[in-house]
This record gives C-alpha cells, structure tokens and sequence, in this order.
C-alpha cells in the first residue's frame, strides 16, 4: 500500500511540473503573438490592455482547458493498464 501511496505522490508531483511548465510556456507564446498581433495591426489600445483583454479570453478558451491532459491521459492510461493486467 504505501509503494501505490509513493507512485500516486510522486507521479502527481512529476504531472504537476509539468503541466505548470506547460502553462508557463503556453501564456508566454500566446502573449507574444498578441503583441506581435497588437504591432502588425491598427493600434486603438495600448499594448498593455491589448494583451491583457487577449489572455483574459485566453484563459476563457478550450486551448487552455487541453492542458489539463497532463492529468488525464497518464493516468487513464495507467488506470486502464491495471484493469486489463488484473481482469484479463
């Protein structure tokens, strides 16, 4: 029981890294095409509110919710690895 215990800690912990970097990585790309957008077309904002209004709709969109499959992928693979070992 506390090998399952170390396996679920330390693989949340692994996951969580890594969807924090993957959320880290993403804001920033977004945020410079935003202010690549905000150069390249008419200016009837200032930069900063420009990007702002952009990551607030970010944050609102699916692109930012597909991250959350650092979480599910791995461990619905795992989960249905157990189920066909034990039941199978």
């Amino acid at each position: 029981m506390i090998a399952l215990l170390q396996l679920v800690v330390g693989g949340l912990s692994i996951l969580t890294v890594i969807y924090v970097g993957l959320s880290i990585y993403s804001r920033r790309i977004r945020r410079g095409k935003l202010r690549q957008k905000w150069r390249n077309g008419p200016r009837l904002v200032d930069l900063d509110s420009f990007v702002q209004r952009g990551l607030k709709k970010y944050d609102n969109s699916i692109r930012r919710k597909l991250i959350l499959g650092v979480y599910i992928i791995p461990v619905g693979l795992v989960v249905l690895i157990i189920y066909l070992t034990n039941f199978n």
